[in-house]
């Protein structure tokens, strides 16, 4: 019997012969995506007796063959992110790849020669946009306050020259066990292309560092990875990428906790954008899907309850009414009690529209009003600093 196991502080292939547990190919690496879903595939057998396993090390992702003695050979393939539905037949295994500048595609992937031949066989819809321009991302290590280490993947604006500087927008991951993904994102893009930068964190708590970073966040939500965006940022600011008063947080799902308590505290964040966001961790840990509640659970504890009261940053709040996993009560419990105390949110309710707003038919429309958000944002500030030198040249 073959299973996934991070005994070995990765989660590594093992196998079971029904006397002993044996590991197959020890790598640095996540042979599993995190796990979120059902039915997920990150391995699989070829019929000459060779496993071929997607392996994730922090943003990236790279398919290897183990050998039957053990020896872990790497495929060379154009893709840095393969979903973890691999279905193998025969010597050839079928996988969604991407890369910054492909978007997601089904391809076959035949292993049977020394070289493997790659077949694409479906491309997305809006393949036509291939020869668009896109943003490319850098990634940026940043070391924060208790000497760890945090990865970013930088966007840039769209066509923007190597000195460039920026209004910035910090994305944290859902999950939070998610990670950043090394590959075309058309949401990225959106943003990149209208002079914005996007900057993805894998803050602790991440999926693709191992078992002791991805657990570190328990009992620490919404601090330590807070501090990890911010942390981000304030680097940013620094080294004079970001325009000051312009960065602001996003996130969706876990993401959104993050970004409201990013908000919820002195920062430099200007405005946060929170989307199908969780607000009640104890709520939450009673309504995400059965088999994630012991990992929900464990990660209570740290920042609580976002709280009205603490708020000090406007906020866009975007949610489906037909949300199961994070109710829609609680945000319009939120964005209430943040009108009675003089900080009323931009509210975006989509009807009929579930958990995952991303791939809903009104993602578009969500993508509109967080930049309209943001861009509230800056003008009200320069409306508040123009106002300033007036009434000051006026004395």
């Amino acid at each position: 019997m073959y299973f996934v196991s991070d005994r070995s502080g990765w989660w590594n292939l093992y196998r079971w012969d029904g006397h002993r547990v044996e590991a197959v190919a020890p790598i640095a690496g996540e042979c599993a995506a995190e796990p979120w879903e059902l039915g997920y595939a990150s391995y699989g057998f070829l019929d000459d007796g060779r496993i071929v396993v997607a392996v994730q090390e922090g943003p990236r992702h790279r398919l290897v063959v183990i050998e039957p003695d053990g020896t872990i050979r790497p495929v060379d393939l154009p893709y840095t992110s393969i979903k973890p539905y691999l279905a193998v037949r025969g010597t050839t295994v079928a996988l969604i790849g991407s890369s910054p500048t492909a978007a997601p595609q089904v391809a076959l992937v035949d292993l049977a020669g020394t070289d493997p031949e790659v077949e694409v066989l479906a491309r997305p819809e809006h393949a036509g946009l291939d020869g668009a321009g896109v943003s490319t991302p850098t990634e940026l290590r940043v070391r924060v306050a208790s000497g760890r280490e945090v990865l970013a993947l930088v966007y840039p604006p769209t066509g923007a020259a190597a000195d460039w500087q920026a209004s910035v927008i910090v994305r944290a991951h859902p999950g939070p066990t998610a990670s950043c993904l090394l590959r075309l994102d058309w949401q990225a893009q959106f943003l990149t292309s209208r002079g914005f930068a996007v900057v993805d964190v894998d803050y602790l708590g991440s999926t693709g560092y191992g078992r002791v970073f991805r657990e570190s966040l328990y009992g620490l939500w919404g601090l330590d990875d807070v501090d990890d965006c911010a942390a981000v940022a304030v680097h940013l600011l620094a080294t004079g990428r970001a325009v000051p008063g312009q960065v602001f947080i996003r996130g969706a799902s876990a993401g959104g906790y993050t970004a409201l308590h990013a908000v919820a505290q002195d920062g430099p964040f200007a405005a946060a954008t929170a989307v199908s966001a969780i607000v009640d961790p104890d709520r939450w840990a009673q309504t995400v899907p059965r088999f994630q509640r012991a990992h929900a659970m464990r990660l209570r504890g740290g920042a609580g309850r976002v709280r009205a009261a603490a708020v000090q940053r406007p906020v866009l709040l975007i949610h489906g009414t037909a949300d199961e996993v994070a109710v829609v009560e609680d945000v319009r419990d939120l964005a209430e009690e943040l009108t009675s105390l003089g900080m009323a949110p931009e509210v975006l309710l989509l009807a009929d529209v579930g958990h995952y707003v991303a791939s809903s038919h009104r993602a578009g429309a969500a993508l509109e009003a967080e930049l309209a958000h943001y861009r509230s944002v800056m003008a009200d500030a320069a409306n508040h600093q123009r106002g300033y030198t007036e009434a000051s040249g006026s004395r």
